[in-house]
């Protein structure tokens, strides 16, 4: 790829990855819309590694709480973070679960741009809906076993492109009560093990394919997208406590609209 491709497509990621507006889809369109070449499974597995490294350095402090509780926890040591460990690892069950049984089928079949600007319609008026009912009487450590299951079988739901798996969580979380700081933070928490477990597929389908790569390439990507992601996940987290969601479902009706225009 020329590197103004690559600057781009790892931009989007980055920012795309933790904002509610479906990096999927931003990382498709290129390719239909402007007539780039598709990026390759390698160049998505170093893009994925360098938003993983933003979310963990970002919040070093809770994951490393987090680890440390739940290996205490098998030791029969239980606190709030060990309870809140366990249920992100209950919670991204089903997205690993859809993964292995759909993802193929739904590369094949639901990769179109009529599906991308549906899904963004449809799910981005969910989450304006949502944000504008908030009950906000919760924290992430508020969450039980069954809000922690049904957060994890949204994030299922973002393997349609467009849909966004940040913004599905959010929705969800915010539906059962959580308020948008601990929404987002738990969604955030939630893409580590979610994004540990794409990478590592795609990575796998990769060494197995016999596609070459450009390491140059696959560099910049994972560092442009750390630093992109980086910055967006701080900002991101300072806008939704003054702002809400509103101005992430603008965008997403724009979007979905000019989708529609463009290929209808």
């Amino acid at each position: 790829m020329e590197f103004f491709e690559i600057f781009w497509l790892a931009l989007l990621q980055g920012l795309t990855e933790f904002l509610p507006i479906s990096s999927s889809a931003h990382l498709i369109l290129p390719s239909q819309i402007l007539g780039w070449q598709d990026q390759g499974m390698a160049f998505d597995v170093a893009v994925h590694v360098g938003t993983l490294a933003a979310v963990m350095i970002y919040f070093r402090k809770e994951v490393g709480e987090l680890l440390f509780a739940w290996f205490a926890s098998l030791k029969g040591k239980h606190s709030p973070e060990s309870k809140l460990a366990w249920l992100i690892i209950l919670a991204t069950i089903p997205a690993i679960i859809a993964g292995l049984l759909a993802s193929d089928l739904i590369d094949l079949l639901l990769r179109g741009g009529l599906v991308i600007a549906a899904s963004t319609l449809i799910f981005g008026a969910l989450l304006w809906w949502a944000d504008r009912n908030p009950a906000e009487t919760k924290d992430e450590y508020d969450i039980g076993v069954k809000q922690a299951l049904i957060i994890g079988l949204c994030q299922a739901l973002a393997m349609i492109p467009g849909t966004s798996r940040s913004g599905i969580t959010i929705t969800a979380a915010l539906m059962l009560g959580l308020n948008r700081v601990a929404a987002a933070r738990f969604s955030f928490l939630l893409s580590i093990p979610t994004i540990m477990a794409a990478g590592s597929y795609m990575g796998l389908k990769w060494a197995t394919s016999g596609e070459g790569v450009s390491w140059s390439e696959l560099g910049w990507g994972a560092l442009l997208s750390f630093v992109s992601a980086y910055f967006c996940i701080h900002f991101f987290l300072k806008i939704i406590s003054k702002m809400g969601m509103t101005p992430f479902v603008i965008y997403r009706m724009i979007l979905g609209f000019v989708l529609l225009y463009m290929f209808l």
